[in-house]
This record gives structure tokens, sequence and C-alpha cells, in this order.
């Protein structure tokens, strides 16, 4: 008789759909997410499971370039950016933003917070000039680094 094995199941992180969607923003920017409902000040909107890239930016292939994020700075893992799934790479740019994001390295999540009261039917958007995360930037060095012309709403 052969031996029972035993089933080893590593508990994951159990994730909730946001509610959120995806369509047209009517501007030149194309697609954008929406919220299908309000949403309070610091509430989370989602948690985004990322992948983690453990190369440097350079070596990147450049349509991945403009959908990662700077995982070393915002979960201190060295030399590594993130493609977040979900809805997570999908967040068109605003200065200011009306959502933040953290990172949750223990769960390899990125988790969008909304700044302020957002209404259903807002479009959700964060700012790609600042790595860690916060809403507002300076300069637009996320853009001119990438080679991108800021679309206007």
């Amino acid at each position: 008789m052969g031996r029972k094995q035993k089933d080893s199941v590593t508990p994951g992180v159990s994730l909730n759909a946001p509610s959120v969607c995806v369509k047209d923003t009517g501007t030149a920017k194309g697609r954008g997410v929406f919220a299908l409902r309000a949403f309070a000040e610091g509430e989370e909107v989602e948690a985004a499971p990322v992948l983690v890239f453990r190369t440097s930016f350079e070596r990147l292939p450049a349509e991945v370039k403009r959908f990662v994020f700077d995982w070393a700075r915002l979960a201190g893992a060295r030399g590594t950016h993130a493609l977040a799934l979900g809805y997570g790479s999908m967040y068109n740019h605003s200065n200011p933003a009306n959502l933040r994001y953290e990172a949750d390295a223990a769960a390899r999540l990125l988790r969008f917070f909304a700044l302020r009261e957002v209404a259903a039917g807002e479009e959700l958007t964060i700012n790609y000039d600042v790595a860690s995360g916060e809403s507002e930037a300076d300069d637009e060095y996320w853009f001119e680094m990438n080679g991108v012309t800021p679309v206007a709403d």
C-alpha cells in the first residue's frame, strides 16, 4: 500500500471584486476606471494582486514600462517593479488624483484608497508622477521619462 499524502494548502488572500467598471472616458484618454458606488475618504477601493519583476526598469519591454509600479520604492524590494492586475494598471493619471496606493508586500498586493469622498460614476485616478503612491506632484517626470505627452481632460 502506498503512503497517504497530506493535502497541504497554503492560505491565500481572499479578494473581493471592487465596485468599479471600465468604460470610455469621453476624452482623449480613452478608457478609464469608474466608481459604481460612492466611496468614503480612506476607504479601500481595490486590492490588486501584482506580478513582481526582479529586473531594472531599463530591461523591461517598452510596452510594460508604461504600466509598472516602482515596487522597490513601495515595498522596499530593491531592483523590482510590479504590474498590478485587476484594475490596478488601468487607472488614469490626474494631478491631484482621487486615489492613493500602497504596497502590501507580504500579500503581494497594491491597495488603492480613496483620498476624499468619491461619488458613484466618478472616474478613479492615481498620480503617475508620485512613485510613493500619494496624490499630488509638482512636475510630470513620468511622462517625460516614458516619452508620453500627457492628455488633458
